[in-house]
């Protein structure tokens, strides 16, 4: 039985247009059902991370609101009513308000110090070429692969012989040492991505490097200063490594040295409800700081990419 074939068109002449009639057409479905199997797996997986990630915050800041017999009789269940006394208890008893001071004190001029510093340090070896320049360059980037734990010793005797053993300055240079190869290594990148025909109109106009930098440059490289600022911000502010081996006096003592004493003060008989009231307290500046500039970060870390 002889099956009847439809004969193939023949091959069109050199020159010759094609209709549209002529070229098969195509299946439309095909990448958007590809696409939309992608975007449903990609959402699952975002929507598990999120509830991941959440969900122990979530509960960490229910359960400060609980009291002990809660936390182990109920641990997933609502408060009965909100104990306010816990919070109260971990501010006072606990002395999370000095340690909060102290954190504050040292974070915040770590983070002023690594900013200013580093943003000169990258913006000098983005701009300028000048022996040594590279050089200087892959020093930062190798001290962001050295490991801390094995300057502690050295660093100790170092911070010892200055003086600067359990003060709140001598923490607080030490972090600005221990951030600075990221934040020049990331803002060396952004400074190279800024335009520089503003810098040279300035030049042109009379202004000095430094004023160029501080008025004109420094603006520009927002977005970047505020992304590495939090990221700094995040990295000091849990910093538990350093303020333990450099700061054992107890009026001087951070946060996380303050929760970890917490933990340990009463032994078995652990103030569990005042223990998450202080672990929150340490914990919403930081959330509150990432919520607050989250599109600032974004575009800092975009910024390099759209230029």
């Amino acid at each position: 039985m002889k099956t009847t074939e439809t004969p193939a068109p023949p091959p069109a002449e050199p020159g010759a247009r094609v209709s549209e009639a002529d070229v098969p057409a195509r299946k439309p479905g095909g990448r958007a059902r590809e696409g939309g199997v992608l975007n449903v797996f990609s959402h699952g997986v975002l929507v598990i991370w999120a509830i991941m990630v959440v969900t122990p915050l979530l509960w960490a800041v229910m359960t400060s609101f609980k009291d002990d017999s809660s936390i182990f009789g109920s641990p997933w269940a609502l408060p009965d009513r909100l104990h306010f006394g816990n919070w109260a208890r971990a501010w006072t008893e606990a002395n999370m308000s000095g340690y909060f001071l102290n954190t504050v004190l040292v974070v915040g001029g770590s983070l002023v110090g690594t900013l200013v510093l580093g943003s000169m340090a990258a913006y000098v070896l983005a701009r300028f070429d000048f022996p040594g320049n590279r050089f200087i360059y892959y020093l930062f980037i190798g001290g962001m692969s050295f490991p801390i734990m094995l300057a502690l010793v050295p660093l100790f005797y170092v911070v010892n012989n200055m003086g600067l053993l359990n003060t709140i300055h001598g923490l607080t240079l030490v972090y600005i040492a221990y951030s600075l190869p990221f934040t020049v290594f990331f803002l060396t990148a952004f400074f190279r991505t800024l335009p520089t025909s503003v810098a040279e109109a300035a030049f042109v106009d009379g202004a000095s490097h430094t004023r160029t930098f501080f008025q004109i440059m420094l603006p520009m490289a927002k977005p970047g200063l505020i992304s590495v600022g939090i990221f700094n911000f995040l990295g000091q502010w849990n910093q538990y490594m350093l303020p333990t081996v450099l700061n054992t006096d107890p009026d001087k003592k951070v946060l996380t040295q303050g929760l970890v004493q917490l933990a340990v003060s009463q032994g078995y008989k652990g103030d569990w409800s005042g223990l998450f009231a202080g672990l929150v307290m340490a914990m919403l500046p930081v959330l509150g700081a990432y919520i607050v500039f989250q599109r600032q970060v974004v575009q800092g870390l975009t910024a390099g990419a759209l230029k």
